[in-house]
């Protein structure tokens, strides 16, 4: 059983930075495809950014250039640096770990912009 703890997550003002941090357990990570969603009250959950094993990653078009995805196989770790935070970024972020018909998820951290 695959766990995900997030952390990292908080209040931030506009155009301030976060680092969001997942830590997997199991012996998949470094073959899996890792990514952070997130949703906001009444919104459905979107796909922020994903990193392929290779470290191949993908943006949402709302967060190029601000946000990067990396990976640390050997800490079983991903990471999202949110850079130029805006209050349209305010949310819950989730990480996910997803290898053939296995997706797992984390319980999720609150990330908040505002001033």
């Amino acid at each position: 059983q695959v766990q995900l703890v997030e952390s990292g997550g908080g209040l931030v003002q506009p155009g301030g930075s976060l680092r969001l941090s997942c830590a997997a357990s199991g012996s998949i990570f470094s073959i899996s495809n890792m990514g952070w969603f997130r949703q906001a009250p009444g919104k459905q959950r979107e796909r922020v950014a994903a990193i392929t094993p290779g470290g191949v990653t993908n943006y949402a078009d709302s967060v190029k250039g601000r946000f990067t995805i990396s990976r640390d196989n050997a800490k079983n770790t991903v990471y999202l640096q949110m850079n130029s935070l805006k209050p349209e970024d305010t949310a819950v972020y989730y990480c996910n770990q997803a290898y053939r018909t296995i997706s797992s998820w984390g319980q999720g951290t609150q990330v908040t912009v505002s001033s």
